[in-house]
């Protein structure tokens, strides 16, 4: 009896639930309902803005500039079909025919840093012995035209510019625009204004890239970056094994400048650096450099410039035979949180051998640098906001020496004597992320050898050897 009680009890409660299920459910049907028509409508109106668009004017036919932008639409019927040309009508919307407005392919960024220095004299990188720099901004516009056609530019701003209010040494120049064609890995083309393959620091010579605030000596003297010329050529990559990878460029270049006037002295072959419009001496030069990793953590590199220079003898008289020849070796070792790198370069003047000549006939430079990467836990832990698994802090060491006349010779009062200059920095650097760094550095400078008085960079009394701190702030943007 207890059980039938408790039986018709439920079946008492399933009948009075039944029509409240019924409702809930019959509910939930309407709303997916609804919701299926109001998507079908806004497909339907999304196909039928296409289908206007594309009645007004196919894409295949459309002006380059009359797309999304501008919003413009053909003025009469048929003239959607006339390609941008001079034979192409209108005023006002001209200015917007530009392919790259209504289909973008360029993406733009850049680097900017800013620096304090604090040193007992003046030396070769920091003309000012006391004083803040806003020393480069340079944007950076890239862009894949094609999956094969490819285009890069860097425009750098040093010091403000040419225009900065005070000083005068600010410039403002193109630093490189190549354009890519790529064939394949081991072979592509590549033609525009080219950064020199010679070391690999003129390759990757940004700021926030960089773990010390100066750029070496030997980059700076030797082989003169940032340099670049324009010019042509190819490069690629091979794999002689499953782990070991080589990778090549070689370009044909314009060459040193040979504007009389112009000679290579003791302070290096900055002022040498060729002309990006024209070929003054209608001789090409060729560059290039070939890079060896056996596998991941190492590459050895070997790099070339060879070319002619108008270069003067003592009379003035331009001389129009003389070749500069430059080889560099550049290395990178990395294992765990260590890293060994460092640079090479040697550089040899013909017409500077002869008896008379002006200038050095030999030139060599090198940097061996050690890097340790750490973050320490208890940082990370106490604040994590500005401590984090993105953030490391670098301790390095570099030695650099440069000589800009190895051959010792007794030069003409203009230009001096031997010039020995050598540098040991301290540094420790932070990164709150890898694009952005923070550089604290101590130098030690040593100049042999007498005063070096031929560069605007350089004060009266020619003393370039002053010791002291460096901050840098930088960042990719």
């Amino acid at each position: 009896m207890r059980i039938w009680s408790i039986l018709g009890a439920l079946m008492l409660c399933t009948t009075v639930a039944m029509p409240a299920q019924a409702e809930e459910k019959a509910l939930e049907e309407r709303v997916k309902k609804l919701e299926q028509q109001l998507s079908e409508f806004q497909e339907h109106e999304k196909q039928e803005r296409l289908k206007e668009r594309e009645r007004i004017t196919p894409p295949e036919q459309r002006a380059p500039g009359t797309g999304r932008i501008t919003e413009i639409a053909p003025e009469r019927p048929g003239e959607e079909k006339v390609p941008l040309s001079f034979g192409a009508t209108g005023s006002g919307r001209l200015v917007y025919a530009k392919p790259f407005l209504s289909a973008p392919k360029s993406t733009v960024g850049g680097y900017v840093d800013a620096q304090y220095s604090s040193l007992t004299r003046p030396n070769l990188d920091n003309p000012s012995r006391n004083t803040f720099g806003q020393i480069r901004m340079v944007p950076f516009i890239y862009a894949d035209i094609t999956d094969r056609i490819k285009f890069a530019t860097e425009i750098e701003i040093e010091r403000g510019g040419p225009n900065a209010p005070v000083g005068g040494d600010g410039a403002m120049q193109i630093e490189f625009a190549q354009l890519d064609y790529l064939i394949n890995e081991a072979v592509n083309i590549r033609a525009g204004i080219l950064l020199m393959p010679v070391g690999k620091f003129n390759l990757l010579h940004d700021s926030p890239l960089n773990d010390l605030v100066d750029r070496p000596m030997v980059s700076r003297i030797v082989i003169p970056s940032t340099w670049f010329d324009a010019g042509a050529g190819l490069y690629g990559t091979f794999y002689p094994t499953a782990m070991s990878k080589l990778d090549y460029e070689i370009y044909a270049v314009n060459g040193m400048n040979g504007t009389p006037g112009t000679t290579i002295t003791d302070t290096g072959i900055r002022g040498a650096r060729g002309s990006v419009s024209r070929d003054r001496d209608d001789a090409k030069s060729v560059v290039g450099r070939v890079a060896f990793s056996p596998r991941l953590g190492i590459e050895i590199a070997g790099s070339f410039y060879h070319g002619q220079y108008n270069n003067k003898d003592a009379t003035g008289a331009n001389t129009l035979s003389d070749n500069i020849n430059i080889y560099a070796v550049d290395w990178t070792l990395q294992r765990g949180r260590w890293e060994l790198i460092g640079e090479s370069a040697w550089v040899r003047i013909d017409g500077n051998q002869r008896p008379g000549a002006i200038g050095p006939a030999g030139m060599h430079g090198y940097y061996v640098q050690a890097n340790y990467h750490f973050m320490p836990e208890w940082l990370k832990n106490m604040a994590p906001t500005h401590f984090s698994d993105a953030s490391t802090f670098t301790a390095v060491v570099r030695w650099e020496r440069v000589d800009t006349d190895t051959d010792n010779r007794t030069l003409t009062a203009t230009s001096g004597n031997r010039r020995e200059l050598e540098r040991l920095t301290i540094g420790l650097n932070f990164r709150p992320i890898e694009d952005t760094v923070f550089k604290l550095d101590y130098q030690f400078n040593t100049q042999k050898g007498t005063p070096i008085s031929n560069s605007v960079n350089i004060p009266a009394s020619g003393r370039i050897d002053g010791n002291g701190f460096l901050f840098m702030a930088a960042t990719y943007f």
